[in-house]
């Protein structure tokens, strides 16, 4: 038997933008539901975030404090801490244990652990991430616009990334770093997007007042350039320093995955459903590709769903005890309450 202090309807394994939209819609269906936040937001080292209605150009540390603040007037609750382990209780619920020892219970769970960017590895990069060395035109582009970019190829994107650039700055340089020759037809649309091409590997970067001025290739030449734009590898995150991510948790109770260029990413559904029957997942837990809006629009969804199959399980299992003969006042009252006043085989309320 759970105890009512360890016991919520639904967990949230992450608290960024899927996981605290999930948790909104949660709160405010009158569930009860605990984020366990490890506070390692994707977009951490960005200054801003862009693209998203009414928050454009918001810091991401500002966004989701106003998040938090939201979802607790509801009755929400947070944790800084880290989940360790999912497991399946054998009643179709979960065991849910944290990093500080604790262990609660969870009807449903929602994970939203997020990614992690893996750069190439180029010295420096790490350091201008989210500064001047960016990966995403639509979150960055329009503010370092017009300034000369460089792109380095990546095996996976190819030429996309800089032809793509072209619509922000018409001073763009490809460096095709460790991509060893390209298509014909990929040379032809360099060619038409007036994009330049620098072969050679990249061997790091040339920065002056805390700004990046140039890249610079293992012969020793300096191609000047003002932003960088890299093709990173979104990993799932997963078991770093000891949490477990939305693939560790979900390899370990058997759900179906997806192959990605990225790698392994849960098969889920619209609403985020895993094909693990309770377990949900949002976000960039779920796809590489989501930007801050689209993941609150998927926590948004998983929420709701969330709410709706657990009124019709518990409506159904309030039935199910009746025709057996075995309810109580209180489930009596929860079903009365559930159909809006109308007679139910003799119950009327």
């Amino acid at each position: 038997m759970n105890s009512k202090k360890n016991a919520y309807d639904v967990v949230v394994v992450g608290g960024g933008a899927a996981g605290l939209s999930a948790g909104l819609v949660l709160g405010r269906s009158r569930r009860r539901v605990l984020i366990v936040d490890a506070g390692e937001p994707r977009n951490a080292p960005a200054a801003h975030m862009q693209g998203y209605l009414s928050r454009d150009g918001m810091p991401p540390a500002e966004f989701l404090a106003a998040g938090r603040r939201e979802v607790e007037t509801y009755g929400v609750e947070i944790a800084a801490d880290r989940v360790t382990a999912v497991r399946p209780d054998g009643a179709g619920e979960f065991e849910v244990d944290l990093a500080d020892g604790g262990r609660v219970h969870a009807r449903r769970v929602v994970l939203a652990t997020g990614l992690v960017d893996t750069l190439p590895d180029v010295p420096g990069l790490a350091e201008r991430w989210g500064r001047d060395v960016l990966h995403c035109p639509y979150c960055h582009g329009y503010e370092v616009r017009d300034q000369p970019f460089g792109v380095i190829a990546s095996p996976a994107m190819g030429i996309h990334q800089a032809l793509l650039v072209t619509q922000w700055s018409k001073d763009v340089t490809l460096f095709l770093h460790t991509v060893a020759d390209l298509p014909d037809a990929e040379w032809e649309r360099l060619a038409a997007a007036g994009v330049s091409v620098v072969e050679g590997e990249v061997a790091g970067l040339e920065v002056e007042g805390d700004r990046l001025v140039g890249v610079r290739l293992a012969d020793g030449r300096v191609v000047p350039r003002s932003v960088l734009f890299v093709a990173a590898k979104a990993v799932p995150r997963d078991n770093l320093i000891g949490a477990v991510g939305a693939v560790g948790v979900l390899g370990a109770l058997g759900a179906e995955m997806r192959d990605t260029p990225h790698g392994p990413y849960p098969a889920v559904d619209e609403t985020g459903r895993t094909s693990v029957p309770g377990v949900w997942a949002v976000g960039n837990a779920a796809s590489p590709m989501e930007q801050v809006v689209n993941a609150a629009s998927a926590g948004y969804r998983a929420g709701v769903t969330i709410n709706a199959e657990l009124v019709m399980r518990d409506i159904d299992a309030t039935a199910d005890r009746r025709r057996a003969g075995v309810f109580t006042p209180e489930a009596e009252a929860q079903v009365a309450a559930a159909v809006g006043g109308h007679r139910v085989h003799g119950l009327t309320h």
